[in-house]
């Protein structure tokens, strides 16, 4: 049986057996049990090292029951994810917004239970290490897709404490758009942004903006632009979702509501 059957002969077995509502895509499959991204998935069934019930299939789009069928890569079995689990985090500065960190730095999951990590969350987006507030994290990745893809233009709401107090003119070209340098060196300018003054802080003084992109350090970068340098930042919303009274350092699970209200 030549490799290209092999892929058919697997499809239509599955596919025949009549349960193709509850089946997957197996790239969909391995991301979601934590293997790799997607699109490196696809990267590995297309190179030839994944098998769906010692069959090798080299098709992305196959797909798959994942309560019956055996899934390996290299040679190695793939379980199917846990449970969906959908978190709001109170992030504290200081904590980067990654699974791990080469330098040693702690981690937002380090602010979780064993149990938790073991069901393999992970950040939706990242806040920077110097910037604290509502930070999303789930196992689910058609969530954290629609989460952080441009498409969807999630809003994501802020504080900012800056250096002065901006006048009406300078927030005038904040909600028109600025241009802004990345690590890259390249220019990005800004979608127009939601911003309004807070209050004063001495000389400084709280800003509140709403933003629907996520470049990084993106509201410091627009900020230091303009001439007011971000002193703290705060997200305190994404979408409908608020920190409410939720304390520093400390997590809760969505509601049912809230995950379908994003």
């Amino acid at each position: 049986m030549t490799q290209g059957e092999a892929d058919k002969d697997n499809v239509e077995r599955i596919e025949g057996a009549g349960h193709f509502a509850r089946l997957e895509r197996l790239a969909r499959f391995l991301a979601h049990a934590g293997v790799a991204s997607r699109r490196h998935a696809e990267q590995m069934i297309t190179a030839g090292r994944v098998q769906v019930n010692g069959v090798t299939v080299t098709t992305p789009g196959t797909r798959i029951d994942a309560k019956q069928d055996e899934v390996r890569v290299d040679g190695n079995p793939v379980r199917p994810a846990a449970q969906k689990v959908y978190l709001l985090l109170h992030k504290p500065a200081g904590y980067i917004s990654t699974m791990s960190d080469q330098r040693g730095r702690p981690t937002v999951l380090d602010l979780l239970s064993a149990e938790l990590r073991r069901l393999r969350v992970y950040p939706v987006g990242r806040l920077d290490i110097d910037t604290s507030g509502l930070l999303l994290l789930t196992n689910d990745g058609d969530f954290a897709l629609r989460m952080t893809h441009p498409r969807y233009a999630t809003e994501k709401h802020y504080a900012a404490l800056v250096r002065g107090c901006p006048p009406e003119s300078v927030l005038a070209t904040l909600r028109k758009g600025v241009e802004i340098t990345e690590d890259s060196g390249r220019t990005y300018r800004t979608a127009p942004a939601q911003v309004a003054l807070l209050q004063h802080q001495g000389e400084d003084c709280w800003l509140a903006l709403t933003i629907h992109e996520g470049r990084k350090r993106q509201v410091r970068r627009m900020l230091a632009t303009v001439g007011h340098p971000v002193v703290q930042l705060v997200r305190v919303g994404i979408g409908p979702l608020t920190l409410g009274n939720l304390p520093l350092g400390k997590w809760r699970f969505l509601t049912a509501e809230e995950v379908s209200s994003l």
